[in-house]
């Protein structure tokens, strides 16, 4: 039950910052949120009660904007999460609901890196020659787009079991549980003898050990760049600027 005078405010997690967020959130009188997590994230609890779980596609998800009449929403899902952030941005907009995008900002370059910034899975195949050794950190999601790099070695580490075989051939499954150190990924990357990385920019610190490593050993990477957004949303990069988006509401 919404308490009188508090804005309800549906919070779309997935991502750090919307562990954050919904923290702020839970703590205060004056808000009510309600947190949607996709899928279950990787390590510590969500700090505060969340529901676990879609919404059944599009429809679903406008059905439940319709039935739980959200004041807001604050969309705080994975950079990478392209499809349910379209979604979110077109659905809230058809029902007049304001709409927040709060996500980490991306990575950018430092002196000394060697990055290739490419704007899909694709354009490896003539990035990456042949035969060369190829650490794929982008997770599992959308890996069977990578199959361009057969012909060279490629190793996608993964933070948890795979659930089946490799897509392509010439690809493995390294399993790795973080956290990650700079001096660590530098000792695994020579072991392996990997010539390129592939990353998405996911911006944040945790997985920024791989990308200091890659400098200091002079290795290129190739930066796949986050997906276009929708037009017209307010977007932040830090917890105070949400808290404020918020407030204002």
């Amino acid at each position: 039950m919404t308490r009188d005078g508090a804005k309800k405010i549906l919070l779309l997690a997935g991502s750090g910052e919307s562990r954050a967020l919904g923290q702020a959130l839970a703590w205060r009188d004056d808000f009510d949120v309600d947190i949607r997590l996709a899928r279950q994230m990787r390590g510590r609890d969500f700090p505060v009660p969340a529901t676990l779980g879609g919404f059944g596609g599009d429809e679903g998800f406008r059905r439940y904007l319709e039935e739980t009449q959200p004041d807001a929403v604050v969309d705080a899902t994975h950079p990478y999460a392209e499809a349910v952030s379209l979604r979110t941005a077109r659905i809230a907009g058809d029902l007049g609901l304001p709409l927040l995008h709060f996500e980490r900002p991306p990575w950018e370059a430092r002196p000394g890196d060697d990055w290739v910034e490419i704007a899909a899975p694709e354009a490896c195949s003539a990035l990456i020659p042949q035969n060369a050794c190829v650490f794929l950190g982008t997770g599992r999601a959308g890996l069977e787009r990578f199959a361009c790099l057969e012909g060279r070695r490629v190793i996608c580490r993964q933070l948890d079991m795979a659930d089946g075989p490799f897509p392509f051939e010439g690809g493995e499954f390294l399993l790795s549980v973080p956290p990650f150190t700079a001096q660590a990924e530098m000792k695994l990357f020579q072991r392996l003898g990997v010539d390129w990385l592939v990353v998405k920019n996911a911006g944040g610190e945790g997985a920024r050990p791989k990308l200091d490593a890659a400098r200091a050993m002079g290795l290129p990477v190739a930066m796949l760049a986050r997906p276009p957004k929708a037009e017209g949303v307010t977007r932040v990069e830090t917890l105070e600027a949400a808290m404020g988006w918020a407030e204002a509401l």
